[in-house]
């Protein structure tokens, strides 16, 4: 039988039509030949065919994990030895070894660089040589884009990135269809709990805090979310759910998901008043949404009650449970967003690469949205590979859509 690792990458290019479709183009056009790309992403197989993808570009790839705990194991050693990719990752990275593995992608000095969360990015900020020969770069998530922004504002943004995040084919979907679904998968495969019946907080209702709340309610879930944005609020009460501060509503709630990009949305106070036994599960891209580092200083002892779950003894008698260390758990617990959901947001982020090789040298040092254009094409692709026909304006219309007449 072959390896998981080679039929895990076979299974996600089979599933992955908008990925195929720009691949028989990339195999005959190799529109990144002589490019090297350094990625920081999620090691699994969704992102294997993705560096696959590019590699079939022409590109020289060089891959490392933006998560500790999210490599699959067996994806990297098929890239490694069935694909010679070079990768450097595995499950259960030591900080140091995050790091390091991160720096070994920046070797061989790239022209473009692919992050998730903006780690990659930092590094390379500090690398002048390297920084001189960026063509530029993505991101993307939401964490580090708020990063890119603020390097950006305060002027020490000092090469172009396209800000992946918040394109209409990657927000609408891989944050809230995306998250919703792999942040059950991953929540169900660490605890086996019920949902239905529980009272279950949401922190933050951006794209990835909708998808979310929408599937545990469907599940039967009694749903709060909690915002500090007053116009989030509102939409979260008019789409059905409750609103409330964190340190109110966990008071009351079995579980809780945070997803805001934000660090201590849940406090070691609002742990010790929560109730006893809550489940607390991360589904933004860093550890530090709940505060773990308080909960191991200050705590008067954890035990490991599952493979992803560790109970901690509060000092007022309190236990909380922590899902992967507050860690992602989406791919930490999880197996990460479904494959269609990935083919469109890596097949934006492929795109977009063709697009920094082809205009880097009218680009300048800011974030830049994905173009309009990408993001249409890779709509339109994937509704071709859903085989779902949709209306055209027809030319009397585009004509109507210019006047400003009244009833011409």
């Amino acid at each position: 039988m072959e390896n998981s690792g080679y039929l895990r990458l076979k299974w996600a290019r089979d599933h992955m039509g908008v990925s195929q479709k720009i691949r028989e183009r990339f195999l005959k056009e190799k529109p990144l030949k002589g490019i090297k790309i350094a990625m920081a992403l999620h090691v699994e197989a969704k992102t294997g065919i993705f560096a696959l993808l590019l590699k079939e570009g022409g590109a020289d790839v060089r891959l490392a994990s933006c998560n500790p705990l999210s490599s699959d194991d067996s994806v990297v050693e098929s890239l490694k030895n069935d694909y010679n990719m070079k990768v450097f990752a595995r499950k259960g990275e030591t900080e140091k070894e995050y790091y390091e593995n991160i720096e070994k992608t920046i070797d061989e000095i790239p022209d473009i660089i692919i992050d998730d969360g903006g780690d990659l990015t930092n590094l390379v900020s500090s690398k002048p040589e390297i920084v001189k020969n960026l063509m530029g770069g993505n991101e993307e998530t939401t964490t580090g884009v708020v990063r890119l922004k603020a390097m950006e504002r305060a002027g020490a943004l000092k090469f172009p990135m396209f800000d992946v995040n918040d394109a209409q084919m990657k927000h609408l979907f891989d944050n809230r269809y995306g998250s919703g679904q792999s942040a059950l998968d991953g929540f169900m495969n660490a605890t086996n709990i019920l949902i239905a019946g529980k009272h279950v907080i949401v922190a933050g209702y951006g794209w990835v805090g909708k998808g979310v709340a929408m599937r545990l309610k469907g599940m039967g879930a009694d749903v709060t979310v909690t915002e500090v944005d007053p116009v989030k609020a509102i939409e979260a009460v008019m789409d059905g759910f409750n609103v409330d501060t964190i340190n109110h509503a966990i008071r009351n709630a079995d579980i809780a998901f945070t997803a805001t990009g934000m660090k201590n949305v849940i406090s070691y106070d609002d742990m010790l008043a929560a109730k006893k036994g809550i489940i607390l599960g991360n589904v933004g891209h860093f550890n530090n949404e709940i505060a773990v580092d308080d909960l191991n200083r200050r705590s008067l002892g954890k035990t490991q009650v599952r493979n992803m779950v560790t109970e901690y003894r509060l000092e007022n008698g309190n236990t909380v449970n922590v899902i992967s260390d507050g860690r992602l758990l989406n791919l930490a617990s999880g197996q990460g967003h479904p494959v269609e959901i990935m083919d469109l947001s890596f097949s934006l982020q492929a795109l977009t690469a063709e697009y920094i090789v082809k205009n880097h040298e009218k680009l300048q040092n800011r974030v830049y949205p994905v173009p309009e254009e990408i993001d249409r094409q890779v709509a339109e692709i994937e509704l071709d590979v859903l085989n779902i026909k949709i209306d055209r304006l027809t030319d009397e219309q585009l004509k109507y859509m210019d006047s400003y007449t009244e009833g011409t």
